[in-house]
């Protein structure tokens, strides 16, 4: 049987096995579509990443990493390091390698507690599956943020492994906006690495001197949505404003994307932030949300199950508990806004186009759900 024939059929069997709710269908501009929750009882779930068998990782804020199969949720992976949970920080982010067959390598990012706070850390790990259990060996960590941060917030942080291997990462400015200006952190940066943690030889400041060598971007507040975009090329990013002034960036090497010199938000007291909203050498964002709708979650949508989406962004929001899709036309350019599922679900946190080209959402919550959105007609 050919692998993505497999496939298939294991996604098929969880939508239609493990499905703990009736399906409830629910009318788009576009399309019909099918919402079936797939899993429960998570808490507050973060960070989701197919295998190629078809089964998938999930993450949980409060430290845990379980394998959704077509039997339901495993027992949490062992060898998970100690993550600092507390505020908005705990077990985020979990990424696969393009060759697992071979490597078994996954990635995750947490808040990692040390001397004078809590920052953002991403790890490496071979993923061993004895059975109905699993476990995490080699561990490595690949990236810490330099410095500690008191506020336990704005942690972050994405992983996408990119088309040639690398790495993005996108911690946050760790509740600290002039870090996002300081071009030796980290912090308020996409972060470009190789899979051990190194620097590639064409990041846009290799020796240091502009910027710290791992930097790929800066003037970032607290990216929590990162896919790479076939139409634009490269990395397209969703980042929370203040009061207003959630973004959508196209992140590109070197540049500066404003915060928080320049923002279309204001502070959560009503107080102006920065000079205004454009200034000489910061970058515009593809679009932005006043009010805020809280973005966490991106994919760029490739899929054959939605050929209606096509090319458009889908962005998960937590404040107004939506899946977002911003059209764009063939350019890249946004031309308009749906708003779909407002309330039905909960926040939602996380967004992942399956191979099949159904979207899986995660919804932050104590108890949270893993759901299947696919075709209602």
């Amino acid at each position: 049987m050919a692998p993505r024939t497999a496939l298939s059929l294991v996604l098929v069997a969880l939508a239609a096995t493990e499905a703990l709710a009736e399906s409830r269908t629910f009318d788009t501009e576009a399309v019909k579509v099918r919402a079936d929750i797939v899993a429960q009882g998570l808490e507050h779930p973060w960070g989701l990443a197919f295998l190629p068998d078809g089964d998938a990782l999930v993450t949980e804020r409060e430290g845990r990493i379980r394998i959704l199969t077509k039997d339901g949720l495993s027992a949490p992976v062992t060898g998970v390091p100690k993550v600092a949970v507390g505020g908005e920080g705990g077990l985020l982010d979990i990424a696969v390698a393009r060759d697992f067959d071979k490597s078994g390598l996954i990635f995750f990012a947490y808040a990692d507690a040390g001397p004078g706070g809590v920052g953002t850390s991403v790890a490496r790990a071979r993923l061993v599956r004895e059975g109905p259990d699993a476990r995490l060996d080699d561990l490595k960590v690949i990236f810490s943020t330099p410095r500690m941060g008191r506020a336990r917030t704005h942690f972050g942080t994405r992983i996408v492994v990119n088309d040639d291997g690398t790495l993005f990462l996108t911690p946050g400015d760790l509740g600290r906006s002039d870090r996002a200006q300081d071009m030796q952190d980290t912090a308020g940066a996409v972060v470009r690495i190789n899979q051990d943690g190194s620097v590639p030889a064409d990041n846009p400041a290799v020796d240091g001197k502009a910027m710290a060598p791992e930097i790929w971007s800066k003037g970032h507040r607290n990216i929590q949505g990162a896919a790479i975009d076939p139409v634009l090329g490269g990395l397209v990013t969703v980042e929370h404003g203040a009061r207003g002034g959630d973004e959508v960036n196209h992140p590109e090497a070197g540049k500066n994307y404003g915060w928080p010199v320049v923002t279309y938000g204001v502070d959560y007291s009503g107080k102006k932030i920065g000079i205004g909203t454009h200034a000489p050498g910061y970058e515009q964002p593809l679009y932005y949300w006043d009010p805020s709708i809280a973005p966490s979650g991106l994919v760029s949508y490739q899929g054959r199950m939605f050929p209606e989406w096509k090319g458009d962004l889908l962005v998960g929001a937590l404040k107004f508990q939506l899946l977002s899709r911003l059209e764009r036309d063939d350019s890249g350019q946004i031309t308009g806004e749906e708003q779909m599922l407002q309330g039905e679900f909960g926040r939602i946190r996380g967004v992942v186009e399956a191979p099949d080209g159904s979207v899986w959402l995660l919804t932050d919550e104590d108890d949270g759900a893993v759901i299947r959105l696919s075709r209602g007609d």
